[in-house]
């Protein structure tokens, strides 16, 4: 057979194939669009948008400690090379970035060990801005969750509650941080009582926040965090875009790093609705 043959047979096969595939797909979707309830379901059955939660990394992102928790060199660029190439010192808790139960335990779940299941979750927002706006310091509290459980239904299976702040949009500024003459640091974050009621009351795997830290920025005791994390459930901060996505129905997939023994890490997170 003759090359050209060859490759006229090949796109023939090619483009057969992805005609099915367009099939299959309408045909799910369409599946899939007769079984939706009225209610909003507890993940996005047939994702339309996506939505981007990850601030962009770099040297001059906000810390919890204040210094720089990422760097980069490049060690091969394209000119004299052919090819880019960055060699990057981080902190695994820079920027937005997952908290490993590991993180908070002593024999908790590696940021390796996490089931991929739960990382690919319902997404249930608390949104707290209108306190925020006037407590440095506000907390999702277990009468948030149940206002929210009000008005959506039940928390879902194995979903990620998140905090929304509005505090994401304060990265740029010392606001952020809002760290006083003696460092002491006042954001939002999770109260322990509703951390606590996620565990005894519903399947929750993971909590969200938009600012440095689950718990408020004064706490000395991280109270939240060695309540939640020890279950092996898992933590993200520094969640931005929290405005672009429904208080529920939302599904959001978390790219966590997979390194051996990792308390956490930089992650691209990302939402489906």
């Amino acid at each position: 057979m003759c090359h050209v043959c060859v490759v006229e047979s090949v796109k023939e096969r090619m483009l057969s194939r992805r005609d099915l595939f367009k099939g299959s797909l309408a045909g799910a979707a369409a599946a899939a669009t007769a079984t939706v309830s009225v209610n909003a379901p507890a993940m996005a059955a047939t994702p339309t948008k996506v939505a981007d939660m990850t601030h962009e990394l770099s040297g001059e992102f906000p810390t919890y400690f204040g210094q720089p928790g990422f760097a980069s060199e490049q060690r091969f660029n394209f000119k004299e090379n052919g090819f880019n190439l960055l060699t990057m010192n981080v902190n695994e808790h820079t920027g937005t970035h997952l908290d490993a139960p590991l993180h908070f335990s002593a024999d908790g779940q590696s940021v390796a060990e996490i089931p991929v299941e739960n990382l690919v979750v319902p997404l249930a927002v608390i949104d707290i801005r209108e306190k925020a706006s006037g407590d440095d310091e506000a907390q999702v509290t277990p009468d948030d969750l149940k206002a929210w459980i009000d008005r959506n239904g039940p928390m879902p299976d194995r979903c990620c509650v998140a905090l929304h702040s509005g505090w994401d949009k304060l990265t740029a500024t010392p606001k952020f941080r809002n760290a006083d003459d003696q460092g002491v640091m006042r954001f939002p974050g999770f109260h322990v009582e509703a951390a606590k009621m996620l565990i005894e009351e519903t399947t929750a795997v993971g909590l969200a926040s938009d600012t440095l830290s689950l718990d408020i920025g004064s706490s000395g005791d991280f109270a939240t965090h060695y309540a939640w994390l020890p279950t092996n459930r898992w933590g993200i901060e520094n969640i931005a875009n929290l405005d672009q996505v429904p208080k529920a129905g939302a599904t959001l997939v978390v790219g966590a790093p997979k390194h051996r023994g990792g308390t956490g890490g930089p992650s691209r997170i990302f939402t489906l609705m």
